[in-house]
């Protein structure tokens, strides 16, 4: 089974009524640039050596995780005071909870309605596009992101495995079927057509922070095709990769020659167990993230620095 994701359909940004603040460009890019945690400058020996690494390598494996996705406006969980769980006490929603409460139910599609036209709004940024350039060079044998924010492919990159899924994609828990998550916005505003809502932040996943009050009348539709109950066809906490998933993206650790891990703390073992093979097997494995990581002692080479500050430069020969 291939796991080769293609980019969704973009939704217009005005279908519901989300009071939000109004921003100037020069606003909006230091408030993209907000949720980049700080980090050393690149030094020139760290452009040699990650190139180096890239170039000594034929069929490079490259996991990515939020830190790649931080520069294009998306927070992630834990970098040090810029991640989510620095600035809130918001917690994501547990598989467990989704599937046996309706209520959680609503309060999530709520809190995703809102969310997810600034969500589909993000862009790819300069490493999402330097990573689908190395691969048309045939750099990149294959890539696996942890992200579900769809940037990838919306980059061009063909050769790919989103681990976690994809929010842009909705499933149906009962007959399995997929749709696209802009299918799913204008059925929700039919049900919600006075809604509104101030977001107050929003998640990696597109998840926002929404006052509890102005839920309470929110309606969720369910699957058009059985009525079943409907999900983002993301992997939420508490839920595991599907075991066909886990698999192939060890076959693809096992065809691999080296590892390159691009913006993960690796502190969840659905991303970190591929590492752990790839050391197992003597590969060479190289990581490029801000702060330390759970694979820092099995690396051949760390390098603590912004991705779109060393990718560039390090373009392989």
């Amino acid at each position: 089974m291939t796991f080769i994701l293609a980019a969704m359909n973009k939704i217009p940004l005005s279908i519901c009524r989300v009071r939000t603040p109004h921003r100037t460009i020069k606003e909006l890019y230091i408030h993209t640039q907000s949720f980049v945690p700080k980090s050393p400058p690149v030094e020139p020996i760290h452009i040699i050596k990650l190139q180096n690494f890239v170039n000594d390598s034929k069929k490079l494996l490259v996991l990515t995780g939020a830190g790649l996705s931080t520069e294009s406006g998306i927070p992630d969980y834990r970098s040090e005071g810029v991640g989510l769980y620095a600035r809130s006490n918001s917690k994501p929603i547990q598989y467990s909870e989704f599937l046996n409460s309706e209520e959680r139910r609503k309060i999530y599609w709520a809190r995703n309605y809102v969310g997810f036209p600034r969500f589909s709004s993000f862009k790819p940024n300069t490493s999402h596009k330097v990573l689908a350039d190395w691969e048309k060079k045939g750099k990149i044998h294959w890539l696996v992101t942890q992200n579900v924010d769809n940037l990838h492919a919306e980059a061009g990159t063909k050769n790919l495995t989103e681990l976690h899924g994809c929010g842009r994609r909705v499933v149906c828990l009962k007959c399995r079927s997929l749709s696209t998550r802009s299918e799913l916005q204008p059925r929700i505003h039919a049900l919600n057509p006075l809604f509104e809502a101030d977001a107050l932040d929003i998640a990696p996943d597109g998840d926002v922070l929404i006052p509890a009050e102005d839920i309470k009348s929110f309606r969720v539709p369910n699957c058009i095709k059985c009525g079943g109950i409907l999900k983002p066809d993301v992997i939420f906490f508490g839920d595991n990769v599907p075991r066909p998933i886990v698999n192939f993206v060890f076959k693809k650790v096992d065809e691999c020659d080296a590892v390159l891990v691009a913006g993960s703390s690796l502190y969840v073992y659905s991303g970190y167990r591929f590492v752990a093979r790839a050391h197992d097997q003597n590969k060479p494995i190289a990581i490029v993230n801000i702060g330390t990581t759970r694979a820092d002692h099995l690396a051949s080479l760390k390098i603590d620095a912004r991705l779109g500050n060393l990718l560039p430069p390090a373009m392989p020969d």
